[in-house]
Order: C-alpha cells, then structure tokens, then sequence
C-alpha cells in the first residue's frame, strides 16, 4: 500500500519529488522498527501505543523535534489514507499529536544590508557575474523559494507584462511581478549566454551550463551574504525572509504578500508580521523619553 500511497500523494496531492522520497524514507523505516520491536509486516494491527514507541525511540536517539513532527505528519497522512480508503477500521494515529518546538523568527536583512547587497558588492561583467547578480536580485525582488529558481526558464520571463511564471510547490503555478531593472538584467544576462550559441531548458546554470542544483545556490548565496551581514544563517530562504519582511514593513497588504510568496494558508505568512529592529529602534527613538 505504501506504493499507492506515494502515487497519490505525487499525482493528487501534486507533492514534489524531493516530498515523497522523504516520506518513503519515514515510512520505510517505521515499518523496520515495526518488524524489528514488534514482529509487524504489515500495517494490520497497529496501534497508537506501537505509533508512540516508535516516537519514543526517534527522541532517545536524539532526533530534533521538528524531524520527529515531520514524521509524525507522514504516519498521520498514511494511515488517514488507509481509513478513508475502508482498508482500516480505525486510524491508529489519529491521537498523536506533534511535539511542541520552539518558535524561532525569520532570519531577514536589514535594510542597510540590502542596500549593501543590492549596490555596492561589485560583479564582474562575466556570464557567471551577471548570473550571480541575477540570482540574488531574483531571490530579494520576487521572494521566490530556491526550488521555483532553479526550475525558471527562459519562457517563464514575461517583458511585455513584467510578470515571472513561477511553478511552486504541488505544482501551482503562480505569476510575480518584476520590475524593470530586473528585466533588463534579465536580458543582460541571457545576452551573455546565448552568445556562445547555446540554448538551454532552464534560464538559471552553472558555470558547466548545466541546470542549477540547490547546493551550487547555497554557495552562491552564501558567498555574497558573507560580504555585508553577520547573520548565521545565510541561505537563500533568508532573502525570502527579507523580501516579505520589507514588503510588510512598507505597509503591503498581508494578503497580497501570501499570494506573492505562494503561501496557502494566510498563517505561514503572519510569521513575518513580527517588527524589524530598524522599525523597532525608530518607534523607540521617536518615543521613549530617555532616547
């Protein structure tokens, strides 16, 4: 059943590739646990008390919580899957509930830093400058995920209406608005590339002209990150971070701002509604007597 299920979650519920493998992953080895503790192999039998063991044992070795609810969530969906479908007669993990995790704010730039990052790091006038340069702007102007990045092509980038096709998670597709000075890099950069007579698939590559892959970003972003901030976490996702934060901040819609991010529920946006230290130390300055 664990085959249907990966279909059904990759053809009905439009999961990436990269989900499904790690689900498959969760339930492979929950099913080993099952044979190895309890002599189980199948799913007939299971209950609650074999479903907490195994959440135990995930603890005991020392597993982050946020790893153990993302498992949790695979169990929950799978057996939710077999009961909808009549081949259990009851959820066994339908009383499980996810650990409590400590919330941590978004990691986001401040102002000076964009501002740093945006104007005064210097690219060479090269292919893999100007698509260095790309990159980041893309990342910071349209709040896109790496994964919507990488997969870009050149199809996607509308001129006409200054509008960027983005395909994001389950396969929704989404248009973000870009302006201007992000087109005209855009076509800088496709000048570049197309002059030594190769055309590819997807607008994004390597300095091998190959498709990008997620660590090749990693270390483009981190590289130029490291020039101007000194934020620890220096991943792409953090210039996400900073293209909501800053949108908010300058008084965007919250709404409008979940549908330029490709949220689905309104709640993943709200995380970003928090105050930046730069408006945080403006409402200060303006009043607290002793400022």
């Amino acid at each position: 059943m664990v085959d249907k299920f990966l279909k059904f979650l990759v053809y009905e519920k439009r999961f990436s590739r990269h989900t499904s493998l790690a689900y498959e992953k969760d339930l492979n080895q929950f099913f080993s646990f099952l044979k190895v503790q309890f002599q189980f192999h199948t799913e007939q039998g299971v209950a609650h008390i074999h479903l907490r063991a195994w959440v135990v044992s995930l603890l005991e070795a020392q597993l982050n919580p946020i790893s153990v609810n993302r498992k949790i969530a695979c169990l929950k969906s799978y057996f939710k899957f077999l009961n909808a479908r009549g081949l259990l007669v009851k959820n066994p993990a339908s009383r499980i509930r996810p650990l409590k995790t400590e919330k941590k704010l978004p990691s986001f730039l401040r102002l000076s830093e964009t501002t740093s990052l945006l104007d005064h790091i210097e690219y060479d006038n090269s292919f893999s400058g100007k698509r260095d340069q790309l990159v980041i702007e893309l990342l910071y102007a349209s709040g896109i995920r790496l994964s919507e990045l990488i997969n870009l092509k050149e199809e996607d980038v509308n001129t006409y209406d200054g509008t960027l096709k983005v395909l994001g998670k389950r396969n929704k597709e989404r248009l973000v608005p870009i302006n201007e000075f992000l087109i005209e890099m855009i076509q800088s950069y496709l000048r570049a590339y197309k002059s030594t007579g190769e055309s590819k698939a997807y607008l994004l590559l390597t300095d091998k002209r190959k498709q990008m892959y997620p660590m090749f970003v990693y270390r483009l972003v981190q590289k130029y990150l490291g020039q101007i901030t000194t934020l620890k976490k220096r991943s792409p996702h953090v210039l996400r971070h900073t293209f909501a934060t800053h949108m908010l901040d300058r008084g965007a819609e919250l709404n409008a701002v979940k549908e330029l991010l490709g949220h689905t529920s309104l709640a993943a946006t709200q995380v970003y509604t928090h105050n930046s230290m730069e408006k945080l130390k403006k409402t200060f300055d303006q009043a607290h007597p002793k400022a």
